[in-house]
């Protein structure tokens, strides 16, 4: 056993004592390794004892699921992110929230379908619950903040199910599971499905949750897997060109449109974010965790893939599902081990090699420049024209630019400062590039006030 793989195991077997979780089955997956999978406990299923194909619920991880549907839908021209839900959806209430404020948990919708389903244990099913979103409240105005709502997600299922003319489940099986081969993700209860527990806060003893089918919520909290399947998925939300190369799921642009910040959680700690149906959780600098955690009665899950930080080798998720209600040891593992993993095993550093040169349309534009008083250096790099200000962190991305086919000397700013704006290449008559302009701002080759006088010149006597 590697040191590594060591340390991964002692922090499970240390979250599954502390947490007294009946069982625990954890799973790594890197672009650079074999997955990794461990398990430690009991599934109290007799018939199928614990091990890494073993099935947990996962809750709310779904809503991940869910939301990729969404995107799917959207990238295809079935829906416009901000149209109101009853512009798909034939809704007797709430119709007027947008599809973007749902899937960031903005709309306002109360956090359950009507009735008290977790007394019952009775959910509607699809028709039902949509009949009765009159009686649901719309407990905060629209975009007031964040309120979490299974509610919402649920609609949303519901809303991807229409547009499709099938059922959640169908659509998640023929357009996410199959097409990344997971195998082991399942809606229905699984023969391999570990059994859920109430654990004792003053004792030992252990008492099985009962199972809950969600019916027709089921978009926001069904679906059974295992930690292998999931730290695949927590990879693909991380990583998507390397999980999915073909973009048969999403394209990377999709993806990180979901991982982009809609919300704070908590607007006093700013500590977690929102983005399109995934939860953002920063740690350390430029880093960020990108996924969601999942709870159901005897169940708890924590899925999520790291972005960014030295040694991270890309494609890098983690999974922890419990099958203990109430052990918030299984939400922190799936971090520390996230962090385990780029610290005790990180990736190779990839020896650096020549590469062509710029092309001669724009050497001249290359070195140092100069705008609103402060240099910048621009340069060609992974075949790609980057600039980024001198005095910038080392670890914070350039500005990466494309040209635009049919614009000479025109190229649209792709990633990193001023994403989307223009820069604009001026000529002398010898084609040198002289002059630029970025988001309108004029650069210089020397250090000018915005009148076009040099620096150096200082102040002129009055």
């Amino acid at each position: 056993m590697s040191a590594p793989v060591a340390r991964y195991e002692r922090a499970a077997r240390k979250a599954q004592a502390d947490g007294r979780i009946p069982a625990l089955s954890v799973a790594l997956h890197r672009a650079d390794r074999e997955p990794w999978a461990f398990t430690v406990g009991d599934s109290g299923n007799p018939g199928h004892p614990l091990d890494p194909g073993s099935r947990f619920r996962i809750g709310s991880v779904t809503k991940t699921f869910t939301a990729v549907l969404v995107l799917q839908a959207r990238d295809e021209g079935l829906l416009d992110l901000d149209e109101p839900v009853s512009a798909y959806l034939d809704v007797p209430a709430h119709g007027d929230a947008t599809i973007r404020r749902l899937l960031s948990h903005t709309a306002g919708y109360q956090r359950e379908p009507h009735g008290d389903v977790w007394d019952t244990l009775i959910t509607p099913d699809a028709a039902r619950m949509l009949a009765e979103l009159d009686r649901a409240e719309r407990v905060l105005p629209n975009a007031r903040r964040f309120h979490y709502s299974n509610l919402g997600l649920a609609v949303l299922g519901q809303l991807v199910a229409k547009l499709r003319g099938t059922t959640w489940a169908d659509v998640l099986t023929a357009r996410v599971l199959s097409p990344l081969g997971l195998s082991a993700t399942t809606v229905e209860t699984p023969p391999e499905a570990v059994i859920g527990y109430l654990v004792d806060a003053y004792s030992d003893a252990a008492r099985p949750e009962p199972p809950v089918d969600l019916g027709g919520v089921g978009p926001a909290a069904q679906i059974w897997s295992t930690a292998t399947d999931m730290a695949k998925w927590a990879a693909f939300l991380a990583d998507p060109a390397v999980v999915d190369p073909r973009g048969q799921v999403l394209t990377p642009a999709t993806v990180d449109e979901m991982r982009w910040p809609l919300t704070t959680t908590d607007e006093s700690l700013w500590a977690t974010g929102f983005g399109l149906g995934l939860i953002l959780v920063p740690d350390g600098k430029r880093i960020v965790h990108v996924g969601h955690d999942g709870a159901m009665p005897g169940f708890l899950a924590g899925v999520y893939g790291r972005r960014g930080g030295e040694g991270n080798p890309g494609a890098l998720g983690c999974a922890v599902l419990g099958s203990s209600g109430t052990a918030g040891q299984t939400n922190e593992l799936v971090h520390e081990l996230l962090r385990l993993a780029t610290d005790l095993d990180p990736a190779d550093i990839t020896p650096w090699r020549p590469s062509p040169p710029a092309p001669p349309r724009y050497r001249s534009a290359l070195g140092r420049w100069w705008s609103e008083g402060s240099e910048f250096v621009f340069a060609w790099h992974d075949n790609r024209l980057q600039a980024r200000v001198t005095e910038a962190p080392a670890d914070r991305p350039p500005a990466i630019f494309e040209e635009l086919p049919d614009r000479p000397d025109v190229l649209r700013t792709v990633s990193g400062r001023e994403a989307g704006e223009l820069l604009r290449l001026t000529r002398d008559e010898s084609g040198a590039v002289v002059r630029m302009h970025w988001a309108t701002y004029r650069f210089t080759r020397l250090q000018e006030g915005f009148d076009g006088g040099p620096a150096s010149a200082g102040r002129e006597p009055i």
